[in-house]
């Protein structure tokens, strides 16, 4: 209900992600705030808490911005259209979950930017809705084959797989660990979604 009263206040949900794109162009367009926002371990520590969600408005470079934001966008449109209350959920909660999961089960991540591990929770979440919307509709399944293919690679090349923007900084590489994370996040959001449904159903019965 507070998600749906927060959408019907503040109008449709892909202009939420217009807004969170145009942000992260005022970003790029200055580099000395990348000091200052980036996910950063130890000044997370040190309670610069902001970091947790201002990091993945940082990105290393203009292609790595174009591909993250054009993407966000692109997933924003039409996750928003069809799915509004769970794409505005995912926008503010994802990329702290993200952020936490890094800092307490990857302590070597020390620094960390982009929208790309946001992008790909959003991209199982919108999978996965849109097959149990229409079990016979192989286009899903096959998105979540592509998606869980790219993170075996990336699991197999030790964390440099999927590498094919050239970043700014040359000791960055592609955060498969962020990757995790927001599969998680899609998987476990999904899960509560089903749940919800499920006790929303009428006549739905409990069994012990």
């Amino acid at each position: 209900m507070g998600t749906a009263k927060l959408i019907s206040r503040f109008g449709f949900p892909p202009w939420y992600f217009l807004a969170v794109c145009l942000a992260v162009l005022v970003v790029q367009l200055n580099p000395a705030w990348r000091e200052a926002l980036i996910y950063d371990r130890a000044a997370l520590g040190g309670g610069e808490y902001w970091r947790a969600w201002t990091g993945h408005l940082v990105h290393f470079g203009w292609p790595h911005f174009v591909a993250d934001a054009g993407l966000l966008l692109i997933l924003g449109w039409t996750l928003g259209r069809r799915f509004p209350g769970a794409s505005v959920t995912a926008l503010i909660v994802q990329p702290l979950f993200i952020s936490a999961v890094l800092y307490w089960l990857d302590p070597g991540m020390e620094r960390y930017a982009g929208l790309s591990a946001v992008n790909l929770g959003l991209l199982l979440l919108l999978a996965v809705r849109g097959w149990q919307g229409d079990r016979s509709d192989w286009f899903w399944p096959a998105v979540i084959v592509i998606y869980v293919a790219e993170l075996v690679f990336e699991i197999t090349q030790g964390g440099q797989g999927g590498g094919f923007i050239r970043f700014d900084e040359p000791t960055v590489k592609v955060a498969t660990s962020a990757h995790l994370a927001a599969t998680a996040y899609a998987l476990l959001a999904w899960l509560f979604i089903r749940a919800r449904q499920h006790r929303s159903t009428p006549g739905a019965k409990s069994a012990s």
